[in-house]
């Protein structure tokens, strides 16, 4: 059984209900460990009484040394910091022999067991960016992505996760500062830091809004089949990370930065489907708790008028690439008058 571990409040709800739905679709056996960061998201989760996933609250996770820094950290700086925690959590309090934590804006295409059966005889799995080199941080945000690693519960692949966990307790800010970002540049050192760890090879692990240039796309079957355009190798999608992924007001979306460039393919192919599966996810949430509000399954309320403020500057300066309304993406209508704020 392949054992998951993802966290997220009520503003991500819909979107790590629908990634647990698309591990439901394709993963044949699963267990998925839900931190859940507020009491709402963790109420909701409770009643949906999910057949694969443990739902634990913020009070039942938390510990003294969490606690200790919590108040000196924004609420996304002290996500980062809990990642390896609730990493270590699910391996000592339920005898896990492996964990692999997932970030909640992720979508699944196919079953992930090949992506963790390719680490062998390692402890730790971690996966690069793969920047597309217009669009590469590395210096800032790092080489790898914390989006999806796996640690077994050995001597080697606790050493790792220990240090991991020290690190952030002690730093782990949304900032660069002494070569550090977050908790994800402290993973930049560690193929040679530590000799356990295996760089995920299989490209259909890590798609996202930065690397996806480099690919073309096909539907094959029940999967989504993608090929290098410099190499020319195929392989199938196993997850793509939406990253940046925003509501913006009714049924408007921000399909990521407007930094990156999406062709209308990936979309098509790649967005339209998720939109689709966070509609599922959406009316599923509501079918347990109809007082929930619209504002509370998007974004942090005190941050919407900025982000249409913005969207509307980029509007005005003719760069409105990446945003698209729910309709506009059901029936392909794929151009300027697609965008709205109402």
């Amino acid at each position: 059984m392949l054992k998951f571990c993802t966290l997220f409040n009520t503003t991500y709800l819909s979107r790590g209900l629908a990634m647990y739905n698309s591990l439901e679709e394709h993963s044949e056996n699963f267990h998925l460990y839900i931190f859940a960061f507020d009491n709402n998201c963790f109420d909701v989760l409770s009643k949906m009484a999910l057949k694969h996933a443990t739902i634990i609250s913020l009070s039942a996770f938390e510990n003294d040394r969490l606690l200790a820094i919590k108040g000196e950290r924004t609420a996304g700086e002290y996500c980062w910091t809990c990642a390896s925690s609730t990493i270590k959590y699910c391996l000592e309090k339920y005898h896990l022999d492996h964990c692999t934590y997932i970030d909640a804006d992720l979508l699944f295409f196919s079953d992930p067991a090949c992506l963790i059966a390719e680490m062998g005889e390692k402890s730790v799995l971690i996966t690069e960016h793969r920047y597309t080199p217009d669009y590469d941080q590395s210096a800032t945000s790092g080489i790898y992505c914390v989006q999806f690693m796996t640690f077994k519960n050995t001597t080697a692949g606790m050493e790792v996760l220990n240090w991991w966990v020290d690190a952030c307790i002690t730093w782990c800010f949304n900032r660069c500062e002494d070569n550090k970002f977050g908790d994800q540049k402290y993973l930049d050192d560690w193929a040679t830091r530590f000799d356990t760890v295996h760089v995920l090879k299989n490209h259909g692990g890590g798609v996202a809004p930065w690397n996806v240039q480099q690919y073309s796309f096909k539907n094959s079957g029940h999967h989504i089949q993608g090929k290098e355009k410099a190499a020319g190798n195929s392989f199938d999608l196993v997850f793509y990370h939406f990253h940046d992924f925003q509501y913006i007001k009714g049924n408007t979306f921000r399909l990521s930065a407007p930094s990156y460039h999406l062709d209308r393919k990936v979309i098509r192919q790649i967005y339209k489907p998720y939109t689709r599966a966070l509609s599922i996810a959406e009316a599923e949430i509501y079918a347990v708790n109809a007082e929930i509000s619209s504002h509370e399954l998007s974004e942090n309320n005190s941050g919407i008028n900025e982000v249409i403020g913005r969207a509307i500057l980029f509007f005005l300066m003719g760069y409105y690439k990446n945003f698209y309304t729910k309709r506009s993406l059901e029936y392909g209508f794929l151009s300027m008058k697609t965008f709205r704020l109402n």
